[in-house]
């Protein structure tokens, strides 16, 4: 894949119907933390209530069609140096090093737009082997294991951690 055809934007709410052709997918947002989007008015909803609003929240671009999104979270109080960074493309997309270049590109931005972060985390299922795949690529460092560490659609489920630090960019 040409790396060139990959960009991330702001959402917008002509991105609806891109949307919810992934956002659709039960695959893939069985990880995720939100419900799988079922309705053109659902994915209006989301997109102008969520995404829009969102600190830094990009629609992941193909040939300027949206086919996934990057999201960071910067913490707050005690831990306002990290952020924690999550990201999903449409299952026609996997295995095409599309969210492979999406989290290269966001990294760079984030920290720029952050000067305050030292530090992106990723929480990642033990059984999402791609994602895991896809952090290692762009050089996120393995951390640790959380047993049941994470409730999501209706179960506590193990974890891994994983880091970028700003200093990694260098």
């Amino acid at each position: 894949m040409d790396s060139t055809r990959i960009s991330l934007r702001p959402f917008k709410l002509s991105d609806a119907d891109d949307f919810l052709a992934w956002a659709s997918d039960d695959k893939v947002t069985r990880y995720l933390r939100w419900n799988t989007v079922t309705t053109i008015e659902e994915a209006l909803i989301y997109i102008q209530k969520v995404a829009i609003p969102h600190p830094w929240r990009r629609s992941i671009c193909l040939d300027g069609r949206s086919v996934g999104y990057i999201s960071v979270r910067p913490e707050s109080g005690d831990d306002w140096h990290r952020a924690h960074i999550g990201y999903a493309v449409g299952s026609d997309c996997w295995g095409l090093g599309i969210a492979t270049a999406a989290v290269r590109l966001a990294i760079p931005s984030v920290f720029e737009k952050f000067p305050f972060i030292v530090r992106l985390e990723a929480l990642v299922e033990e059984e999402n082997i791609g994602s895991q795949r896809v952090l290692e690529k762009v050089g996120f460092v393995k951390e640790c294991f959380l047993r049941k560490y994470c409730f999501n659609k209706g179960e506590v489920r193990d974890m891994l951690i994983y880091s970028f630090l700003r200093t990694d960019l260098y």
